[in-house]
């Protein structure tokens, strides 16, 4: 159960993190779709460990294989499983941790539920379990760039206390991929670096605030009243590992607005109704409203640091316990392409949804050519 994400472009992932294998199936992607490994290599790439000196140096390349659902090129309509085998585990430095609980991590909740747990590289509950959701999410991007020229751009927004200044929407990939931190703004970034690798040689790490933007968006889409968009988009990325708050628009920051001052006024713009300004970040009532979506999710500091903390063994005993291994000191920069794939399984699940919904009729079951 909880492994399946969507309604009508459903995925289920699958694997631990030093099993043999992650990664993901896909129910509903639409027959036709041009497709090959590269589309989802190069979305991996920028997930994957050992891609800078800021983050683990787990050796992993993550390359992708496709078990069903493409032939010749194109997407079959059918279940499409895509597989990613692990390379370099190195269970022996998770040995400690079989006994012990790791302060703020998922290993006291995973034996509280099942009773048994993969202690070897957090199991399931690592974040190497989303090398399934980019793959699916290079998919769903795809789909709505060839559908409606979507653009969906993610960012580290702030680390620590060092936060970025106010871009706006003119952020592109390439301003973000520029830096390995994946801050668009390069003086922030600069400073960024600079402290994750002191708080790296500190034994320590740090957490932060990724933004998205997605633009190209049309109004319309959402599911009043429990599918608001909104609500699905906060639970994507609330289901990512080490989040721990979401915010749309104006956020929390609304708060201290008055209506008059918050309050998005509408107005033709060359045929088109707009808004003036964009406070609700994209979604009106739980719908898209034409505008940017604008949101922003926090990730806590990485759980597993390489310090001695106070801890119990699954007997209760108190005890001590230091991480070993190899881990990101902060989230964030890889966390950046996850973030924009569940944003993409998102709009991909919605678009889907409105069109079914609002199907003209009579209409055909003529399958597309």
């Amino acid at each position: 159960m909880g492994n399946t994400f969507g309604t009508l472009f459903r995925i289920s992932t699958w694997g631990e993190s030093h099993g043999g294998s992650v990664g993901v199936v896909i129910d509903g992607c639409p027959p036709g779709l041009e497709l090959c490994e590269v589309d989802i290599q190069v979305e991996l790439d920028r997930r994957r460990p050992g891609q800078s000196d800021i983050t683990t140096p787990r050796n992993e390349p993550d390359q992708v294989e496709f078990l069903s659902g493409v032939h010749e090129g194109r997407t079959l309509g059918t279940p499409i499983a895509m597989n990613v085998r692990n390379k370099d585990a190195r269970s022996s430095a998770y040995s400690e941790m079989k006994l012990a609980y790791r302060p703020s991590h998922a290993d006291f909740t995973y034996d509280a539920k099942y009773g048994r747990r993969m202690a070897e590289g957090g199991g399931r509950s690592s974040a190497r379990e989303t090398i399934g959701r980019v793959a699916a999410g290079a998919i769903a991007r795809k789909i709505l760039k060839e559908a409606g020229g979507v653009e969906i751009v993610a960012y580290v927004e702030s680390i620590q206390d060092i936060r970025m200044p106010e871009l706006g929407d003119a952020i592109t990939r390439e301003d973000v991929e520029a830096t390995p931190v994946r801050c668009p703004d390069s003086e922030t970034a600069a400073a960024m670096i600079k402290r994750i690798k002191e708080v790296r040689s500190q034994g320590d790490s740090v957490g932060g605030t990724i933004g998205c933007a997605v633009t190209g968006l049309p109004a319309g889409l959402g599911e009043p009243v429990f599918d608001r968009l909104e609500a699905d988009l906060a639970k994507a990325m609330l289901s990512l590992p080490a989040t721990k708050g979401f915010e749309i628009g104006s956020g929390f920051s609304g708060t201290a607005l008055r209506g008059s001052e918050h309050n998005d006024v509408f107005e033709n713009r060359d045929g088109a109704i707009r808004t003036r300004t964009n406070h609700a970040g994209g979604v009106l009532g739980g719908i898209s409203s034409g505008e940017a979506i604008r949101f922003r999710t926090a990730f806590k500091p990485t759980a597993t640091i390489l310090r001695e903390q106070e801890t119990v063994t699954s007997a209760g005993e108190p005890t001590k316990l230091m991480g070993k291994g190899r881990h990101d000191a902060c989230v964030l920069p890889r966390a950046v392409p996850i973030v924009e794939a569940m944003t993409a399984l998102v709009l991909v699940d919605h678009w889907m949804r409105h069109s079914a919904q609002n199907a003209t009729f009579p209409f055909s079951l003529t399958p597309v050519d």
